[in-house]
């Protein structure tokens, strides 16, 4: 990569918000992946990276409805590390029955530029950039979607791989935010994405139908029951965690129905040779996955996390400051 003016096209519809990875044309997928890979090289520099001053005088508040080690940490460093600053706020002040959310909104955009949220529903974001016209909304997770850390995987994949397209990943288990990211951004890529769940744990149908939607030609989007199926001569192999945030009373429930997609050395044995294992973590070892494999040579686990910095900082810039972006970053 090099860092030099080029005049790249404008983003087509990521100008405002970033709800979903549907709010991006597989360009701009691709483009925030290139600009993230560029800001990893760029940040041996320190306080001479070449973005360190781009979002100066800006302001972004932090409001996380669910805890977060990951997510909230990365934001807060990104943010920093463009020039930006940080408004870290309280759940019960800013995402609770103390006030109509629509009154929070209009409050932030009249000392903020952008709100990134992590919270249970799709509609609370959706209802937030709605009242906020001027404001940048970001997800950072809810029950529905979780694209932030798609952008993450797919720059980890990349940087594996070189090309995307044509891969195979199986995810195994929920069908969940996780995996309905993974499918938007996999199909939009040509990655072929196989899923496969318990019975009344699939991936929603509706996912399934937006991901063929926005598909490269010739890309699958296949539902499985059985995950031997799902891996066989698969390049990457992940999983999530059977309970989530919110799901705690069907943890037993959940814990018996998973039980046979326990992701594992013979379930890995299954997949392409050299495939590579990933969690968006936190892992519970000897539950979703064997320690044997979150701790293998396989495993891109902690270079997804350190990947969730570069894209969510590629995200902010090209959010925050467009023009900056386009100049930033060309491919050779």
């Amino acid at each position: 990569m090099t860092h030099t003016r080029l005049g790249v096209t404008p983003l087509h519809r990521l100008q405002k918000d970033f709800l979903s990875v549907l709010d991006l044309q597989p360009d701009d997928l691709l483009r925030v992946l290139e600009v993230a890979a560029c800001l990893k090289d760029d940040r041996r520099r320190g306080r001479q990276m070449l973005t360190a001053h781009v979002l100066g005088g800006r302001h972004v508040a932090l409001l996380f409805d669910k805890p977060s080690l990951r997510t909230h940490s990365t934001f807060q460093i990104a943010i920093h590390e463009l020039g930006g600053q940080v408004l870290d706020l309280q759940p019960g002040v800013a995402l609770s029955s103390r006030e109509p959310l629509v009154d929070v909104a209009r409050n932030l955009a009249q000392w903020v530029d952008a709100v990134v949220i992590r919270t249970f529903s799709q509609q609370v974001l959706e209802a937030f950039a709605a009242a906020a016209p001027q404001l940048h909304i970001i997800n950072a997770l809810t029950d529905q979607e979780h694209p932030c850390q798609a952008l993450a995987d797919f720059l980890t994949l990349r940087e594996r791989w070189g090309r995307l397209a044509g891969r195979t990943l199986a995810f195994i288990g929920d069908g969940n935010n996780v995996a309905a990211s993974l499918a938007h951004a996999g199909a939009m890529l040509g990655v072929h994405v196989h899923v496969a769940s318990p019975a009344g744990y699939e991936l929603p149908a509706a996912v399934v139908e937006q991901a063929l939607a926005v598909a490269r030609p010739d890309t699958r989007v296949r539902l499985f029951r059985d995950p031997v199926e799902a891996v066989a001569g698969a390049d990457a192999v992940y999983t999530d965690v059977w309970t989530s945030m919110g799901q705690e009373d069907e943890a037993e429930g959940r814990r018996a129905a998973f039980a046979p997609y326990q992701v594992n050395q013979a379930l890995m044995d299954a997949a392409a040779p050299d495939a590579a294992f990933l969690h968006c973590l936190p892992a519970h070892r000897g539950e979703e996955v064997s320690a044997e494999v979150l701790d293998s040579p396989a495993s891109l686990v902690f270079e997804q996390a350190d990947n969730r910095l570069h894209t969510q900082k590629a995200l902010l810039l090209m959010l925050l400051a467009p023009q900056a972006a386009a100049d930033y970053c060309s491919p050779d």
